[in-house]
């Protein structure tokens, strides 16, 4: 897997590809850097909305971090996104994961 500097590098040449707007926020938070993953997952979700990963994963971080009233509302939302777009799967997930909470 490229490196967040990799990745970083990637996303200047391309700073509109959403995979690469996403991958850089997971490699935040696999280096445990997990206010800037919460930050770029949520910059993600404002210019990319139907991107229904970025809700889920920002709402677990969240929780992960005891912010539990920011991850139920990012869920709630998200989970809203995920019907529109008709992703059932992860609408059944992030309702799951809600339900945890």
């Amino acid at each position: 897997m490229p490196s967040r500097e990799q990745l970083e590098e990637l996303l200047a040449a391309d700073p509109t590809d959403v995979f690469l707007l996403y991958a850089v926020a997971m490699a935040c938070a696999s280096e445990g850097d997990t206010d800037q993953a919460v930050e770029k997952l949520a910059e993600l979700v404002d210019e990319h909305p139907d991107y229904v990963p970025a809700w889920f994963q920002r709402g677990q971080l969240l929780a992960g971090v005891n912010r539990n009233e920011e991850a139920r509302e990012v869920l709630v939302e998200g989970i809203g996104v995920a019907r529109r777009v008709g992703d059932r799967h992860a609408e059944g997930e992030m309702t799951e994961f809600l339900e945890s909470l």
